[in-house]
């Protein structure tokens, strides 16, 4: 009978694991078991942070946004609810890249609502 050796799925399963641990600090990089644990607690903080950017960014162009308006001389409500009045479907996104890179195209933006 042949000789049959053993373990190649196993190593390619820790293989696996410590690849995806590269980078990670001490021992979590390149010890099996602390690896594992280390995964285990990023993989869900990974979607839990891809969550909270969508938060922040949005805080982020509100911010800009008010920022803009305030040197017009009206609060970020009022522009808003006056946005959504006049039916303009223009995303906070935009408005906040225009505000901050396009200062002339977003005061006709503002002039066309407001008024």
């Amino acid at each position: 009978m042949t000789r049959v050796k053993r373990g190649t799925i196993a190593h390619k399963k820790r293989e696996k694991v410590l690849k995806k641990t590269k980078g990670f600090r001490w021992g979590r990089k390149s010890k099996e078991r602390t690896a594992k644990e280390a995964l285990l607690h990023a993989q869900s903080r990974m979607f839990r942070g891809r969550k909270e950017k969508k938060r922040n960014y949005r805080t982020l162009w509100q911010v800009r946004i008010s920022a803009a308006v305030k040197e017009q001389g009206t609060s970020y409500s009022k522009f808003i609810a006056a946005l959504k009045k006049k039916d303009v479907i223009i995303d906070r996104k935009i408005l906040a890249e225009l505000a901050q890179k396009h200062p002339a195209v977003f005061q006709a933006v503002y002039d066309a609502v407001m008024k």
